[in-house]
């Protein structure tokens, strides 16, 4: 019987690991897409010292179990190798039909990707803390409105979803809710006040002309409705006892 393969310190080596000569460990497995990988680390097993001066990482039997559970589950080992930026690049293309300002907004966040490190980072390594960090640096360093890290958000979020659902990662680490994670500074601007809503439906409807158009003016008021639902509504879809619309109200 041919002898086990063992490392600097006797150990057996199982198939697929071998000891370098400068003493790092290896790891080679095939991945999904039928291609030679390899992983790296100081240490085989979790209980080993890292070497003094290397950066400490998983061992290299840590890394061959999250890689069996990965294809286990069949999901696409280090995500892919897929970094943030072409995850949210992806994910925008696939996003046609929207309107010019939403496109607008896609790009402001490739932008940002573009120039911050998050953005090379691949989207495995990417924790739910590492994701509220990072929106906490865009508010408290970068001094990003509460609004503009609402639309980041807005767009990473989806993305990362699209990864999940692509087998490509097991969470979403941008699904919490963002007022958990960074203040709110925005402020509420009221479009009018509920003194100038009253004059102004005394005015219609004490107008020769435009009292016609009264009730329609109460109705948009008081149910929030776009004028573009208000136009593609009949008298009958409006649920009055809802709303608690009284037409004839006296201001």
């Amino acid at each position: 019987m041919s002898e086990k393969r063992r490392d600097h310190r006797g150990r057996i080596l199982h198939n697929g690991e071998i000891q370098l000569s400068d003493g790092r460990y290896r790891f080679k497995y095939v991945d999904e897409m039928g291609k030679e990988r390899c992983v790296y680390s100081w240490r085989l097993d979790h209980n080993d010292a890292t070497p003094k001066g290397k950066r400490r990482t998983l061992s290299l039997r840590e890394m061959e179990k999250k890689i069996q559970a990965d294809h286990f589950e069949q999901i696409a080992t280090n995500g892919g190798n897929m970094t943030v930026l072409e995850l949210v690049e992806k994910y925008t293309s696939t996003r046609t039909g929207v309107r010019p300002t939403t496109v607008a907004g896609y790009g402001t966040v490739i932008n940002l990707l573009k120039k911050d490190p998050f953005g090379k980072r691949r989207i495995d390594t990417v924790r739910i803390s590492d994701a509220k960090c990072w929106l906490i640096h865009l508010q408290q360093v970068e001094k990003k409105s509460y609004s503009s890290i609402h639309s980041i958000r807005g767009v990473l979020r989806p993305a990362f979803q699209l990864a999940v659902d692509d087998d490509l990662i097991r969470k979403n680490p941008f699904q919490f809710q963002l007022m958990e994670v960074v203040v709110n500074d925005s402020v509420t601007r009221e479009a009018i006040s509920r003194a100038e809503e009253r004059k102004f439906l005394r005015f219609v409807k004490a107008d020769l002309h435009f009292c016609r158009y009264y009730e329609e003016i109460y109705i948009l008021f008081k149910t929030g409705l776009r004028i573009s639902e208000f136009c593609g509504l009949t008298i009958s879809d409006i649920d009055f006892k809802e709303h608690t619309i009284n037409i004839d109200h006296q201001l």
